[in-house]
């Protein structure tokens, strides 16, 4: 059985880092393992900034549903 053309294999969530994790770094240089780490603080700063968006919006939430006293 091949796939269509277009079909994309499904992977689970956190697929990709738990890749990323897996990879030799003795293989990097000094240059390519410092652009990983700027790359990765990127990541981390991005997922910062929607960890606090989803906690504003949970809080927006909470307060429109919250039962009065």
């Amino acid at each position: 059985m091949s796939r269509e053309e277009g079909d994309e294999v499904r992977r689970p969530r956190g697929w990709a880092l738990t890749e990323l994790a897996r990879e030799d770094l003795e293989l990097y240089g000094v240059l390519e393992l410092q652009e990983r780490i700027d790359a990765l603080d990127a990541e981390i700063s991005r997922v910062r900034a929607q960890l606090e968006r989803k906690k504003a919006g949970r809080a927006a939430a909470d307060a429109l549903f919250a039962k009065p006293r």
